[in-house]
This record gives C-alpha cells, structure tokens and sequence, in this order.
C-alpha cells in the first residue's frame, strides 16, 4: 500500500563517524546501509483505534471515505494510515487534527510503540505498573486491554512530562489509572506487588532518528553508558515490584546492545529468581545481539525481541520479557 518516502533534506552530516563506524560493526555493512536508508526516510503515519469508546469497526467506518487503513499485524486495534488524496494534501494533513483524535477515539501511536503492552497483556482486574508512563501511549493501551477494570499505577519521574500523561488519559477515557510522580527505583521498596510491570525505559533513542534527528546529535559512547546504568537501576526496581508468580517487560527504542540485551543479562545475573521467556512477535525480527564490543552477554537472551526499522518500516526497537519465578 504504501511506497517509503526518503526526507528530502535528510541531515545525514549528523552522523558522527564513531556512530557509522560502531553500527557498521554490529549489523554488518550491508544492513547498516538499509538501517541508514530507512533512517532519512519518513516514519509511516499510525493510529491505535482506542476500544474504550469505539470498535475498530465503527472507527473504520468512519474513516474509510478519506483514509486508507492498513493493519498493523501484531495489534489487532493497530493501523498504517495513508490519506485519499494527493501527497501535497496528505503532507498538510495532520492526524492530531481529526475530530477522532479530539473526541478520544485513536491515538497517534507507532507501530513498534504497539509491542510491548501487547507482550506484556495486562488482563482485566490486575495490578500493574508503568514505571515510565508520560506521555502515556503504552498506559493508554493497557487501560484498553484491561477494559477499564483492575488498576494501573502510571508513573514518571519528570514532573514537566506529567500534564501530557494526563490529558491523554483523560482524552482516551481511561478510568483505571493513578498518575504518580516518583523515582521510578522508589517502588522496588514501597513493599506494593504488582501482577504485571512495565518498564519502558529512558533510552538514547537510535531506533528513533527517522522520527528525531536529534537522537544523532546527543548520540555519544558516554550517554549510551549513562543511560544503561540508569536502565539498570529502573529495571531492577520493576522486577523487585513484582510479585512471584508475576510478569514485567522491559523495553526501549534504542538498538544499543548495552541498554537492550546487556541490561537484561545484567538483571538475570543478579536475580536467581527471574526467569527469561521468549517473546513471539507477528512481524518481522532480528537476531538478538549475544555479543558486542568484546562483551558476551548469556545465550538466553536470543529470547528477546530486537527489530530494526527495516524489518517492518517502523521504528526500531528491543523487547524482553521477564517472569518472576513462584
């Protein structure tokens, strides 16, 4: 349906030669060229249809005169949009502005941002945390997969983040959730046990520069290090707000081996009692990275969702999946 569109004013003298250099030695140099490629191309427009006040159906319907919708294959409320008219128009035409956005019926989410609410499946009735909620996509989501029943704890550290959060909870109907501002590693230690936890981490963002050029120039070794150690942090105290039995997702929108897999490796040589499980995606994925920059990580963590923003022209991005053994 739809062809990839190349920015035409794409900055490509943002990319730093230590960057080019280090992501040609983890893809490969013929996969670097595709991630370049898709990088400096536009990001395809996406919506989440928002069950809470309508059906995919009647959102469709609604829709179908001046949209073409396109599914999303591992979101069954997910879709591709592309406007019914000339790219001049469809250029101006800004999906926020639909009275649909306004009224709470979709929200502008991309496709990979999809993921890890649906790894996770939060049910009706459950507890659950996300430990870095604003601007509130994946806590949005969730509500709409619980229907409203069982409780969500939506927390973020950044008070300046917290307004957002709120209005599109507010906007998508989601009754279920408590917005908290707090240190996201204060929770491991409130002595509350969550059925599920999400922690979608901080991250330097390199699955993202298609959508941000900026993530190329903040990009350095130094703040990839800095954010792993604070992913640390964030990920340990999710698991120890986990009760056994229970289950948490880690994920981030970067593709820094240290901040995806060596994080995970990190919080299971810590914790005897967290168990790794395998996460089945219904898109395209890439081979988990088991060793980098002179480091091995435990073959386990092949378990782990790693998509680049070539295998399914979205964002990049990693997933892993955590259960807190009985």
């Amino acid at each position: 349906m739809h062809d990839r569109k190349p920015m035409p004013h794409a900055r490509k003298e943002l990319l730093k030669p230590s960057f080019k250099e280090r992501y040609e030695a983890l893809l490969g140099p013929a996969c670097y060229r595709k991630f370049e490629d898709y990088s400096f191309s536009y990001l395809r427009k996406s919506i989440r249809v928002n069950t809470l006040k309508i059906g995919v159906g009647a959102l469709k319907e609604r829709l179908q005169d001046r949209w073409e919708l396109e599914p999303v294959p591992w979101c069954p409320e997910g879709f591709w949009m592309r406007f019914k008219g000339d790219e001049e128009q469809e250029e101006r035409f800004d999906i926020g502005n639909l009275p649909e956005h306004a009224l709470g019926y979709v929200y502008v989410q991309d496709a990979a941002s999809m993921i890890p609410p649906i790894i996770l499946s939060p049910r009706p009735g459950e507890l659950v945390l996300d430990l870095c909620a604003a601007p509130g996509s994946k806590t949005s989501q969730m509500a709409a997969m619980m229907m409203n029943e069982g409780f969500i704890v939506a927390n973020d550290v950044q008070g300046s983040r917290l307004p957002a959060l709120s209005i599109n909870l507010q906007r998508v109907g989601a009754k279920n959730v408590a917005v908290t501002k707090m240190a996201g590693q204060r929770f491991g230690r409130k002595g509350v046990l969550f059925d599920k936890v999400l922690v979608d981490a901080p991250c330097s963002g390199t699955g993202t520069v298609r959508k941000s050029m900026k993530v190329l120039e903040m990009w350095s070794p130094k703040l990839v290090r800095r954010m792993a150690r604070e992913q640390q942090r964030l990920v340990q105290a999710g698991f120890d707000a986990l009760r056994p039995g229970g289950t948490m997702v880690y994920s981030t929108c970067t593709l820094e081996p240290e901040e995806d897999e060596g994080v995970v490796d990190w919080l299971l040589s810590r914790n005897e009692d967290a168990e790794l499980l395998d996460v089945s995606f219904g898109g395209r994925r890439s081979p988990a990275v088991t060793s980098f920059g002179g480091v091995d990580y435990d073959l386990v963590v092949e378990r782990c969702l790693r998509i680049y923003p070539y295998d399914n022209d979205t964002e990049g991005f990693f997933v892993a999946k955590v259960r807190k053994r009985s």
